[in-house]
């Protein structure tokens, strides 16, 4: 169970985001510095209890037009091996000290909790709560085969897709989040969940998307 400490992060995940979008292929920005406000997400646990693990959203612009981009974060106390690729920064955490912040495809601590939920494994934790699931976040699965693990990582301009040698499926992580669940013959599974727009509203819309791979 991840234990949620109310405490300042020294830069704040909002900050350490504003550097790192601007060099993402899906982040929409036109040159200007992002204005990004934090709009929502879950947690989910890490059975060891050593990663932090996060899906946070994050909105760019006061408008009702302002795009919502989702950041599947993990916090680590030591640099991931061999993640320098994924790394966004550091942070200084005012109880637990320094962390590591990566992007969570890249984490496979993440990922396979990804699977896990879409599995029916785990559950989807509140993200200011400690040990308060989230019923707010849909889990929907057709019966899939699920891999052990997806390594290969590939940069869309709409989403993270995460693949592997000879797996029957991939896993889409929704960069660019629009309402209503993802559609299509070859999806298999899908984590539905809101977040809150500039106007108010708190549409839904697929966070992750499991696909038939491409034979």
């Amino acid at each position: 169970m991840a234990v949620i400490h109310h405490t300042t992060l020294t830069p704040t995940k909002v900050e350490l985001l504003g550097a790192w979008l601007p060099s993402r292929p899906w982040y929409g920005g036109t040159g200007s510095a992002p204005r990004l406000a934090r709009a929502g997400g879950f947690r989910l646990d890490d059975p060891e209890g050593e990663v932090g693990i996060e899906f946070l959203v994050v909105i760019d612009g006061p408008g009702d037009a302002a795009p919502a981009y989702l950041t599947p974060l993990t916090y680590r106390a030591t640099p991931l091996d061999g993640g320098r690729a994924g790394l966004i920064g550091t942070l200084e955490h005012g109880v637990l000290g320094k962390r590591w912040v990566y992007d969570g495809a890249h984490d496979p601590v993440l990922v396979g909790q990804l699977l896990a939920l879409l599995a029916g494994r785990v559950a989807a934790q509140a993200q200011g709560e400690s040990d308060t699931p989230d019923p707010t976040v849909e889990v929907r699965t057709v019966d899939a085969d699920l891999p052990a693990g997806l390594t290969e990582v590939t940069e869309t301009t709409g989403a993270t897709v995460l693949a592997a040698p000879g797996a029957p499926v991939t896993l889409s992580l929704t960069r660019v989040l629009r309402p209503g669940p993802a559609a299509g013959r070859d999806v298999r599974g899908q984590v539905l969940a809101p977040w809150s727009a500039p106007d108010g509203a708190a549409p839904r819309g697929a966070f992750a998307v499991l696909r038939d791979s491409a034979r």
